[in-house]
């Protein structure tokens, strides 16, 4: 029987690593021994650190290293991919960073062994409730092309939309089809492949549901951009940030555009001898104790333009 493989897809800061907690856990209640791949875009991967409590006779984790170019990211995916496939996972959930090539994906699984040991499951969005009107060409291309293919688009942050659940509904599936005719894109999306809900607590029947939605093979019109369109990562080590630092930051990275359009920032804090996780898009920050974490903040955005030191840390070892 072939190892079945699900892909957990959304833009930067979307919900998605929320979401796989729930999906994986479902899974492995169910007695399935599954695998998750966390293929992020930079080289430390602060969400691994954050599902690392799945860890279990059950539940294994690898991860794909970023900071290369298009094809050696596909061999390191490819590798990767075959060395899980020997070991005999029910399950593959793969969460990609939110800057991803949906043709890696369906590109890699059909190439040989590959497609002799997996079979594509479903493809899964998530897309945020309050996602603004307007976005750059190239988020705009990253959105799209990602819920192209989904078999089963969630909304989440639904509870922070004004007015009713289904006028966030009604306003994402305007944007969304707006922006699928912009690639050239023939799909609609229509409501009924749109799930709204709180994603820490969905029930196993819209689980099972979700996970039997499948995938939708679109054409579209694929964009090229230089330089991954100026996406990138500044991290933050060593400066032994703490959690009053947070709020002063975050705030200044992104109301000011002179560091770049900044969509997320991430990582870990210390509060005394505890580890606090950071998780901030522009509205509004969450800060939650861990069990483990590392003196990190990791800045995700476009064309961003600044270091540690230019926001008054100095790391400890310079």
């Amino acid at each position: 029987m072939k190892c079945r493989v699900d892909l957990i897809t959304g833009f930067l800061g979307s919900g998605k690593t929320t979401f796989l907690r729930q999906y994986a856990k479902h899974f492995i209640d169910k007695g399935e021994r599954i695998c998750i791949l966390e293929n992020d875009y930079g080289a430390v991967n602060v969400d691994l650190m954050l599902l690392k409590d799945l860890i279990s006779e059950k539940c294994d984790m690898e991860t794909v290293a970023g900071g290369c170019d298009a094809d050696c990211h596909k061999r390191r995916f490819k590798t990767k991919l075959i060395a899980m496939g020997m070991q005999g996972f029910d399950r593959v959930i793969i969460e990609p960073s939110g800057v991803f090539d949906m043709d890696e994906f369906f590109d890699t699984l059909r190439e040989d062994p590959l497609d002799r040991w997996y079979e594509i499951g479903s493809v899964i969005a998530i897309v945020d409730a309050t996602l603004p009107d307007e976005l750059s060409k190239a988020s705009e291309y990253m959105l799209s092309s990602q819920v192209a293919c989904a078999g089963r688009i969630i909304l989440s942050h639904t509870d922070e939309c004004a007015g009713e659940p289904e006028d966030s509904v009604s306003r994402i599936l305007s944007h969304l089809n707006r922006s699928l005719k912009t690639i050239g894109c023939d799909r609609t999306i229509e409501a009924g492949s749109v799930m709204a809900g709180d994603i820490r607590a969905l029930l196993p029947d819209k689980i099972e549901a979700v996970s039997a939605s499948g995938y939708y093979m679109a054409d579209y019109r694929k964009l090229y951009f230089a330089d991954d369109a100026g996406f990138g990562s500044v991290y933050i080590m060593n400066c032994d940030l703490k959690k009053e630092d947070i709020p002063g930051l975050t705030e200044r990275l992104f109301s000011d555009e002179k560091y770049g359009k900044v969509y997320r920032i991430k990582g870990f804090v210390r509060d005394g001898n505890n580890w606090l996780e950071v998780n901030a898009v522009k509205k509004g920050i969450e800060i939650k104790p861990v069990s483990e974490g590392q003196d990190i903040i990791i800045v995700i955005g476009e064309d961003l333009d600044f270091s540690a030191e230019e926001l008054g840390f100095k790391p400890k070892n310079k």
